[in-house]
Formats: C-alpha cells, sequence, structure tokens
C-alpha cells in the first residue's frame, strides 16, 4: 500500500492542534526544529518540507496495521484483544535492591539489566526523572543507571527523542522501554526504516509496558503547588478497588482522590486502541489484586 508523507505543518494541524500528541518523542530529535517543552512538542522555526520522518513516525498518523504486523510478527493483524501472545506469566525481580525501586515486581529493571550483563544490548532507552520529576529519555548503560529510572512518573515522557539523537554511525545494541504509542512509533520505524539516523536494526530489544492514560502538564504545576517534588519517591494508583493517587515521598505517603486527578489525563488519551502494547517483544504491567508486588509479563515474539 502506498503511504502518503506528510510534513511538520500537517503534523501541528492533525496531531498537536487535534490534541491527539502523546508527547512520545519520536518526531522530536530526528528534526532541528522540534523539541519537547513544558509537555508538549514546540516548533522551533518554520520547515518546508513538504514530506517527513516526523509525521511518518508518529504513532497518531495513518498505520497500515497489516505491514507492521507482518514485519514484527511475520503476520497479518492480529485481531485478539490484546494481541499476539506467546505465552503469559507472572514475575518479579529476584534482586532485592531492584523490586524496592521497581513500580510493582521490578521486572523490566531486571530484564533489561540481564540483556546488559550477557551483552544482548549495550544501552537502554528508557525514561529517567529529573530533580523535579519531570521525565525525559535517557540511555542507561549499566545497572546503576537502570534503577535511576526505576518507576513510573505517570506523565508522558518524550523517550524516543533519545534514540533519535545517537550518532548516525552508532553500533550499540539498543533496547528500549515504551508505553503502547511509543512501541508503536518503534514498530512503523521497522516497517520503513529511518533514513539518516541510527539503524533501526540496532534495536533487539522492545519491551511495552501497559498503559490506560497519562497526565498532561497541568498535573505536574498540580505537585508543585501540594508537594515539595525533591523529596518525591514515585507514585502509585492502588488496585481496585483504590480511589486515590498516591504519592510516595522520603516521609511518608499523600494520597489525592482519584477524581482530582483524572481532570489531568491528557486530551489524546481518549483515543486509544492498544493499552497492552501489542506491538512489543515483552509486555509488561502490574499484577492485579492478589498479585500485587508481581508483574504480568505477555511475551510476544523470538526476542522476548
Amino acid at each position: 500500500m502506498v503511504v502518503e508523507i506528510k510534513g511538520s505543518k500537517q503534523l501541528f494541524e492533525e496531531v498537536i492542534g487535534g490534541e491527539l500528541c502523546i508527547l512520545c518523542g519520536a518526531c522530536a530529535g530526528s528534526c532541528p526544529y522540534l523539541v519537547p517543552y513544558k509537555g508538549r512538542i514546540a516548533l522551533l522555526d518554520n520547515c518546508t518540507l513538504s514530506e517527513g520522518q516526523c509525521y511518518q513516525y508518529c504513532p497518531r498518523t495513518y498505520i497500515d496495521m497489516d505491514a507492521v504486523s507482518q514485519k514484527i510478527f511475520g503476520t497479518r493483524l492480529n485481531e485478539d484483544e490484546i494481541g499476539v501472545v506467546r505465552d503469559v506469566f507472572l514475575a518479579r525481580s529476584a534482586d532485592p535492591e531492584i523490586r524496592g525501586k521497581g513500580q510493582d515486581g521490578g521486572t523490566v529493571t531486571t530484564l533489561l539489566s540481564v540483556a546488559l550483563a550477557e551483552g544482548l544490548i549495550d544501552g537502554a532507552v528508557v525514561s529517567k526523572m529529573s530533580e523535579d520529576k519531570t521525565p525525559s529519555g535517557f540511555i542507561a548503560r549499566n545497572k546503576e543507571e537502570l534503577l535511576q529510572s526505576s518507576g513510573n512518573s505517570y506523565e508522558p515522557s518524550p523517550v524516543l527523542e533519545a534514540l533519535n539523537r545517537l550518532p548516525k554511525d552508532s553500533a550499540e545494541k539498543l533496547g528500549i522501554v515504551g508505553v503502547p504509542c511509543q512501541v508503536m512509533a518503534v514498530a512503523k520505524m521497522k516497517t520503513y526504516p529511518p533514513r539518516n539516523r541510527v539503524s533501526i536494526d540496532n534495536v533487539k530489544l522492545v519491551i511495552g509496558l501497559f498503559c490506560g492514560w497519562s497526565l498532561a502538564d497541568g498535573f505536574h504545576r498540580f505537585l508543585q503547588e501540594n508537594l515539595d517534588l525533591s523529596q518525591v519517591v514515585k507514585f502509585d494508583i492502588p488496585h481496585h478497588p483504590g480511589h486515590t493517587f498516591d504519592v510516595y515521598t522520603k516521609s511518608g505517603v499523600k494520597s489525592f482522590e482519584l477524581d482530582d486527578i483524572r481532570k489531568f489525563i491528557n486530551p489524546a488519551c481518549s483515543y486509544c486502541w492498544d493499552m497492552t502494547s501489542e506491538f512489543a517483544d515483552i509486555s509488561v504491567g502490574s499484577g492485579r489484586t492478589a498479585f500485587r508486588g508481581w508483574n504480568t509479563v505477555i511475551v510476544r515474539t523470538e526476542a522476548g
């Protein structure tokens, strides 16, 4: 199928102006004019290109699902509710240090740590929070750096910007951790390989996270008004029937009514067809209710 590729003008009109942007970072870094800024993508200058990879790899522009599925799984689109499934496990890290810092069972950090130790990857493209708890893309190259990136911020993180900023001639073998939208952007890159950027063949492992929604920039301002962000350790939403959003700090836990947090949900998240990262090699989410502290793990590919 011939896919129409448009430029940054249409990206802003259709995706960003249409409140469909989820700040995945796929457009940032590949173009000098596009940068993440305060929870959104900003255009530094006008781009005159009529076709751009910024538009092509955005997970909110046209997707030939059969072509992507053929590339990732070698078959047409699987229309089951959670996509291709080879196996499903409950898992958690056997490393107490990782388990203590992870969002749930620490499975993602452990998988990446093992992959680094065994030379399967040289670096992992992950999300890392700054001192003011603003998330951004980061390449972790050892266990210590992985531990620094553990946990969930619930705010969108332009993770893929870190991938795009790698030198074109980089030979690093990479793992990528992302939410479903970011996983789809990577799947589009694998289906239609980028030009003049680091080879997408360098990506050896894609770990997708389960995701229900992310919180827009207003949430960050809300936190600044109600907390000392330098004291925040992690965020969590208790399992059913929990109705709070819990913020763990160095001195204790502060809970907010979940209904007071929902107003900050990114409008783009109201349009979502994938909550389990269907095009990842491995998908990981939290275990439900009785399995608190464990991860649900879906293996989808041979690499997984």
